[in-house]
């Protein structure tokens, strides 16, 4: 079992920045691919940028590309998001999940990670 436990949300102005982390525990991600996925109220949840476990593989969703960067520290255990040039649409409960048998790739359905977090709220004020 992984727990997943992310960190950093909060109320920031447009144009800031914020850093979000995603603490692993229970097992060592570095096998893992990971991923981050946001959703706000009304709408799907949807992913946001992802990294392979091995060859540090990363993408994005369009509407991201450019001003968000996800990295991964194995030796912490640990997955980051950081977030600049915050728009009022970038709004919205950010998860991070793991999938544990996807190989070395990065992995855009939401359906196909095993284990997520709770999520940290972020908040954009124009």
């Amino acid at each position: 079992q992984v727990q997943l436990v992310e960190s950093g949300g909060g109320l920031v102005q447009a144009g800031s920045s914020l850093k979000l982390s995603c603490a692993a525990s229970g097992r060592t991600i570095m096998s893992y691919a990971m991923g981050w996925f946001r959703q706000a109220p009304g709408k799907e949840r949807e992913f946001v940028a992802g990294i392979s476990w091995s060859s540090g593989k990363r993408n994005y969703a369009d509407s991201v590309k450019g001003r968000f960067t996800i990295s991964k520290d194995n030796a912490k255990n640990t997955v980051y998001l950081k977030m600049n040039s915050l728009k009022p649409e970038d709004a919205a409960a950010y998860y991070c999940a793991a999938d544990v048998d996807a190989g070395d790739t990065v992995v855009f359905r939401k359906d196909e990670y095993d284990y997520w977090g709770h999520g940290t709220q972020v908040t954009v004020s124009s």
